[in-house]
């Protein structure tokens, strides 16, 4: 059983597949950056200040905090600045994977009609098959009497 397990995380699939959720959780911080250190401050920047994150509704009369985390220490909060900071981020993650996916596509394309269009060589005859086709060649020439 243990040789089984090997076998399959040994895969190209498993492996490509960890690859690509180690790279993924990384990728996603960098979106995360890109949204809040550089995306929501120009945002904020042409709305006069405007920041989702500080966005909230109390759901009950004891909360009176003016940010989002004294608000969540005072009791729930209905946070639908953060909602909308994620789904910026998400949207912004689904817009470059698909524009990466787009372009690996492109190239995978690109090498398919290059592939299509060079002509294939025939590999050449065996030894024995060069030798014999030799001998053909040369008794074909002999003059015969």
């Amino acid at each position: 059983m243990l040789n089984d397990f090997k076998a399959f995380i040994a895969r190209g699939n498993v492996m490509d597949l960890a690859v690509g959720v180690i790279i993924g959780g990384a990728f996603g911080g960098i979106v995360k950056s890109l949204v809040d250190d550089l995306i929501m401050p120009i945002v904020g920047a042409i709305f006069g200040g405007f920041d989702f994150s500080n966005y909230f509704l109390p759901l009950s009369s004891a909360v009176n905090a003016p940010t989002l985390a004294a608000a969540r220490a005072q009791g729930a909060v209905f946070a639908y600045g953060s909602f909308l900071t994620v789904l910026i981020n998400f949207l912004i993650l689904a817009w470059i994977i698909f524009l990466m996916v787009r372009g690996v596509n492109y190239l995978r394309l690109q090498v398919e009609r290059q592939e299509k269009a060079a002509p294939e060589e025939l590999p050449a005859p065996p030894a024995d098959v060069q030798l014999l086709t030799e001998i053909r060649d040369l008794l074909a020439k002999r003059p015969t009497a």
